[in-house]
């Protein structure tokens, strides 16, 4: 995938910038604005993504394949796991 965090972080600030053009008509900010809502919304479910990932690293990193059994819907079944240990 070529899109990282730091290009949602561009995307987010150009459209905060579109949004400052003072040189934009009425319907010009209105169609910025229901454009910048929907990058928001997108970006929200991005960065959800991505706190999820980030949790279950430091899960990982703390208890190893220990925690997978406790997890089954993300590694497998519980039996399934347990012949996977480290």
């Amino acid at each position: 995938m070529k899109n990282k965090l730091g290009d949602l972080n561009n995307h987010l600030f150009a459209a905060l910038e579109r949004l400052g053009d003072e040189g934009m008509t009425a319907d010009q900010i209105e169609q910025e604005a229901k454009r910048a809502d929907a990058i928001v919304a997108v970006a929200d479910k991005i960065i959800g993504t991505a706190d999820t990932q980030l949790k279950a690293a430091k899960l990982w990193a703390e208890h190893g394949s220990a925690i997978m059994p406790m997890l089954p819907k993300v590694g497998g079944s519980a039996t399934e796991i347990e012949g996977k240990a480290e």
